[in-house]
């Protein structure tokens, strides 16, 4: 899309879903309030990525020694038709 799209604040908010569709496939918004420039909507230049540290959650997880071991009655209960 390239070009910037010039829009109010009124129908920003009326269409806030769509104009922020239109920005995730390339299109740049400038929001206008009383013909002053408020705020400029635009993608991201690069893919937001977070970092994840191994091991933060060391410590904090417990699995119980029975967790993969099913209960009798829900074992005979599949096994009949």
């Amino acid at each position: 899309m390239g070009k910037e799209i010039t829009i109010g604040v009124r129908e920003l908010r009326a269409n806030l879903s769509g104009v922020l569709r239109q920005t995730r496939q390339g299109a740049s918004f400038v929001v206008m309030s009383r013909n002053e420039v408020v705020a400029e909507l635009r993608p991201p230049s690069e893919p937001v990525r977070t970092s994840r540290k191994l091991g933060l959650l060391k410590g904090r997880i417990r699995i119980a020694p029975d967790f993969d071991q099913w209960p009798d009655e829900l074992l005979d209960a599949m096994e009949q038709e």
